[in-house]
């Protein structure tokens, strides 16, 4: 019964997630576009899937990972070996994000823009071997003690320096795959590795040494994948006639096409195949757990039968995550753009995207969490009210400016760099106990509904709009809205520093 009753309380946090971008999509189908989209059974289908396979998911970790992770977490503080910390925090950082569901979208999507030119799980795994090191290095820096604003600024200085060479195929796939890497596995993991190491350190304070591993984990995959895209697209050019938008376009709607078909109307024994991809999936992080656990712990898992069944809904999860995304998520986002593009003026693109930006942003569950804790480790100079409403603006104006520079076909490398370059001007300025909340926060906000839907939107914009090559244009909408967060609280904590000069700031 208590098991039952805490599925129904996360079922209702998952629709909670949903239904701002219900609510938006609704008000715009109805007073501006006046018309029924295509397939809206199966969209709708689709997004009561995304529901459940996200609620067994978070309930799966809630009752099989996340206990085993934090076990795993305070025996290896207590230990205190740097090899054996480095090394669990390689492993949980690579198996988390190598099972992240957005970045499997994401990746899967790019596979298919590119026309194989860009290898999903190459990707996948560049990306994970990023996090992992990445998780690697910050558990040095927690127990070094060291401040995170000189690891942001010379990192987004290198960030910036490598976007200037990269090719534009690259460089807004590069900014969404660092974005896509804090998300519905990723966040709680890493940051309970942190705070929990920062804990069980003696002369380390949680909020000011056990945040910003989930900011270097965004930061360090964008670096990587820009040197991919440099190996693919420059040292191994091929005939630009296969990057034409026509066959881009194509190809990702029948991806789509082919992916309901294929879930919508499969049996038990494709079923059972789709299954067992997820298995492949999440078989890393299950790994991982398990050979620490027995391997280096020696000690038996506790609570075995709830572990099982935890670990199960996990990938049963995951695989109604995925088809709920290619039956409900992408078609909305893509239907959405074509239908607004159609219209006399592009005023209601702009609006589209700063309301689906900003209503999705206050809802997103893992804001309200690092919230709370941001108000703490502000001194009362930044309430949870205030950070929602101050990230929530900032992923507005970000999907917003994305939006214009799709319409406009802007190259991405400058808006890029520009906003970067003010994220380390700002950091250089602002409060050092805000920087690492302020990471933190541009990271958390890209949330598993939200990034798919994001994504299909640019992606139809680039599709619609004419000119425009899908695979550079479509992506780097959810880079705007992890860079922009990051500015509007850096800038507000900078305001009212200077505006009451005689606080202290917070160690």
């Amino acid at each position: 019964m208590k098991q039952l009753l805490s599925f129904w309380h996360t079922l209702h946090h998952s629709f909670n997630n949903l239904l701002p971008i219900i609510l938006v999509v609704a008000v715009f189908q109805t007073l501006v576009i006046r018309q029924v989209p295509d397939g809206l059974i199966g969209m709708i289908i689709g997004l009561g899937i995304v529901v459940f396979g996200v609620a067994i998911f978070l309930q799966g970790l809630e009752l099989g990972i996340f206990p085993v992770g934090k076990n795993l977490s305070n025996n290896f503080a207590r230990r205190g070996s740097l090899p054996l910390l480095m090394g669990f925090g390689f492993c949980l950082g690579f198996a988390a994000v190598i099972a992240e569901p957005a970045l499997i979208a994401v990746a899967e999507q790019a596979e298919t823009i590119s026309e194989g030119r860009i290898n999903a799980f190459t990707l996948r795994l560049l990306v994970a071997f990023s996090v992992g090191l990445v998780v690697a290095l910050g558990v040095v820096r927690t127990l070094l003690g060291q401040p995170l604003h000189w690891y942001m600024i010379i990192g987004y200085l290198l960030v910036v320096t490598v976007t200037f060479f990269a090719p534009e195929e690259i460089v807004g796939l590069a900014y969404d795959s660092g974005g896509v890497t804090t998300n519905i596995v990723t966040v709680p993991l890493i940051a309970a590795l942190g705070i929990g190491l920062a804990t069980a350190i003696k002369g380390r304070n949680a909020l000011a040494h056990g945040f910003g591993l989930v900011a270097l984990a965004v930061m360090v995959p964008m670096i990587a994948v820009q040197f991919y895209g440099i190996v693919v697209y420059t040292l191994f050019p091929a005939d630009p006639t296969e990057l034409a938008n026509g066959a881009g376009a194509m190809a990702l709607a029948g991806e789509v096409d082919t992916a309901i078909q294929a879930t919508a109307g499969s049996y038990a024994l494709g079923m059972l195949k789709d299954l067992a991809l997820m298995l492949r999936d999440v078989l890393p992080i299950i790994a991982v757990i398990l050979f620490f656990q027995y391997a280096v712990i020696r000690k038996k898992l506790p609570y075995l039968q709830r572990t099982v069944i935890g670990f199960s809904m996990v990938i049963i999860g995951l695989y109604a995550f995925v088809v709920g995304l290619k039956l409900g998520l992408f078609p909305v986002g893509t239907s959405m753009a074509e239908q607004l593009i159609g219209l006399d003026t592009l005023l209601y693109v702009y609006l589209f995207a700063f309301c689906i930006g900003f209503a999705t942003t206050m809802a997103e569950p893992a804001l309200i969490a690092i919230g709370e804790q941001a108000e703490e480790a502000a001194n009362g100079k930044l309430t949870g009210s205030h950070i929602r409403l101050l990230v929530a603006g900032g992923v507005a104006i970000g999907i917003t400016i994305g939006v214009h520079r799709i319409i406009t076909g802007d190259s991405i490398h400058y808006y890029i760099m520009s906003g970067y370059a003010l994220v380390i001007f700002l950091t250089w300025l602002a409060p050092k106990f805000i920087v690492p909340l302020a990471f933190d926060l541009g990271g958390v906000t890209t949330s598993e509904v939200t990034v798919p839907l994001v994504t299909a939107l640019g992606i139809g914009l680039a599709t619609q709009i004419e000119g425009r090559n899908v695979l550079i244009d479509g992506f780097g909408l959810i880079a705007f809205a992890s860079i922009f967060p990051i500015v509007t609280v850096l800038l507000y904590a900078i305001i009212m520093e200077r505006c009451k000069p005689d606080r202290g700031e917070s160690a």
